[in-house]
């Protein structure tokens, strides 16, 4: 089959997250189109509005020469994002909630700014805006995502791929993230990766090292999961196992005009907010 990027199948770690936990919730996010706008659909909550500005104020220093990236406070850098999800943007439905996910915010990067570790050596930048690659040409199958930081370790001419986490729980053991940015790393740039971690800002002042998968053994756990995306978009057969639940039910709720539009997202997605969602 000829390689042709606009009929592959496109699969990322978000999206494979969402096909596991379900189906339809998975269509609703990546399938489905309003019919109005052409957009994509997507809700938005503090959480991941505090997710966004955290790695958009990191991603902004990445580009930095080492002696550039903390002459500027990581926190004005945040005032300055901040803007992008300021009140119902950001689905916050109180100056209050607001004011105390920023806090949060400040908080993690007051951390980041006292002890930087890594993020003062050198890095690499991926030369793709959104790193891919075809995982099976034969598949018609296209493995995307953005790797938060590359460390590069110039004694081995290796690179570190570093993950920040913002949110309060630790990455399970049977994640498809690393397996998945391990991949990425692999094939869309020269260095081999010598070493991977997770930094959970919330409460640790240096990044926790993970083991590094076994690269045949992720290549096979990934495209299991993404020929069955395949699949159930082929057949039209993308739906909830449990005929509603946590991920797909508030998608529901804004396909059938419940949701409050607040935006449109920079990868062109319509923004809606419930007004009783949870955090």
């Amino acid at each position: 089959m000829a390689k042709d990027k606009y009929t592959a199948v496109w699969v990322s770690h978000s999206s494979i997250s969402d096909f596991l936990k379900c189906p339809r919730a998975y269509y609703l996010r990546n399938v489905y189109k309003d019919p109005k706008t052409g957009h994509k659909i997507t809700q938005m909550k503090p959480a991941l509005a505090l997710g966004q500005v955290v790695h958009d104020v990191i991603d902004e220093i990445s580009t930095l020469s080492v002696d550039e990236r903390l002459s500027i406070s990581l926190v004005k850098r945040l005032d300055t994002h901040w803007d992008k999800v300021k009140g119902k943007l950001g689905g916050f439905m109180s100056k209050e909630e607001e004011e105390e996910y920023k806090k949060r915010g400040i908080k993690m990067l007051e951390i980041v700014e006292e002890f930087p570790g890594p993020l003062v050596n050198k890095a690499v930048k991926i030369p793709q805006e959104l790193p891919h690659y075809w995982i099976s040409e034969e598949d018609n199958i296209i493995l995307c995502g953005k790797i938060d930081w590359l460390e590069y370790i110039e004694t081995s001419d290796s690179v570190h791929i570093l993950d920040f986490k913002t949110g309060k729980t630790e990455e399970g053991k049977d994640s498809l993230q690393l397996p998945i940015y391990y991949l990425l790393v692999l094939n869309t740039q020269n260095r081999k990766v010598s070493k991977a971690s997770y930094w959970y800002l919330a409460k640790d002042k240096v990044p926790v090292e993970v083991s590094l998968p076994d690269a045949d053994e992720a290549y096979t756990q990934v495209m299991e999961v993404a020929k069955r995306i395949k699949l159930g978009r082929q057949i039209n057969h993308l739906k909830c196992p449990k005929d509603g639940c946590y991920a797909c039910i508030p998608l529901e709720r804004i396909v059938d005009g419940e949701g409050e539009l607040v935006g449109v997202s920079g990868y062109n997605q319509d923004v809606y907010i419930l007004s009783d969602q949870t955090r």
